[in-house]
């Protein structure tokens, strides 16, 4: 009887080892065929910002080495719970991924009551992006520094103001009021591209905007770069100063974003993601692309 007991619990133990071995090649052979139809990335805010250019730049790569689709799906509203939410409630077969930026993070203490819970719902692929911050006016408004906009702003509570495109952009723009010691009011947009274009039409004073996004509008004469929120100063517009260069120490700000999928998703998909992004992120070009 022992000897037959043992028996058993050996089939009983190599059943189950063939089994899991059987799992994990299942899975594997799943994600080599992966992805098998289109991908949706979902950016939850508006057309022709910082997200949507960063995502539609990785798409494009992503369709490129994997000869299958990656559609970008824009979904803004709601300070980016709308198409956050939509990624979470997505099946999670890693056919949808989220991008996410440090206005997620900023909204899990300004909007404690969404109907997902970022830490629980999504996991991690892999950094998109990183940018420092510049400060945009509009060239006809007679601010042509950073000590301007202080002074002005001293003197005249209440009549500078700025555009944000998200919670995270309004955070920065706060964070400047603090270290100037200023009060800036803020005109909220859908998304950080219509916050500049209301800067280039004369409809707000200035904008907190991300490098990538201002560069071309600056070099064309639509913005005016006042100075850029880092220790250092930026390649893609290195005749402006650092804000300790123009008199401001201690401001420093910056963006970044990000790409998740839901916490249920397999691992073998999230990993081979994960190892296109990280590839796709080390290239020149795209380094390029985003200087």
């Amino acid at each position: 009887k022992p000897a037959a007991m043992r028996r058993k619990m050996g089939i009983a133990l190599a059943s189950l080892l063939l089994m899991g071995t059987g799992i994990f090649l299942s899975q594997q052979a799943h994600a080599q065929n992966y992805p098998n139809h289109p991908v949706k990335i979902i950016v939850p805010f508006a057309t022709g910002g910082p997200a949507d250019n960063y995502a539609r730049f990785i798409a494009q790569r992503l369709q490129e080495n994997l000869g299958q689709s990656f559609v970008v799906d824009n979904k803004p509203g709601a300070g980016s719970v709308i198409g956050t939410d939509l990624a979470a409630k997505a099946t999670p077969d890693g056919y949808t991924l989220l991008l996410m930026s440090n206005t997620h993070t900023v909204n899990e203490t300004l909007i404690p009551n969404k109907p997902f819970a970022l830490m629980k719902d999504f996991v991690g692929v892999a950094p998109i992006n990183y940018s420092d911050l510049v400060l945009v006016v509009n060239p006809t408004k007679g601010l042509n520094s950073l000590a301007d906009v202080i002074r002005v702003a001293k003197a005249q509570p209440g009549k500078l103001d700025y555009g944000s495109g998200s919670a995270g952009y309004q955070l920065m723009a706060e964070l400047f009021n603090d270290v100037a010691g200023v009060q800036l009011f803020n005109v909220p947009f859908k998304g950080a591209s219509e916050a500049m274009t209301a800067v280039a039409s004369g409809t707000v004073h200035m904008a907190f905007a991300d490098i990538t996004g201002a560069s071309e509008l600056v070099k064309g004469g639509k913005l005016r770069a006042l100075a850029v929120a880092s220790d250092r100063r930026v390649p893609a517009v290195p005749n402006v100063p650092t804000a300790i260069e123009a008199g401001l120490p201690g401001f420093t700000a910056y963006t970044w974003v990000g790409a998740m999928v839901s916490a249920k998703t397999p691992k073998a998909e999230t990993d081979k993601l994960a190892s296109l992004l990280t590839a796709i992120e080390r290239l020149p070009e795209t380094r390029e692309f985003y200087e």
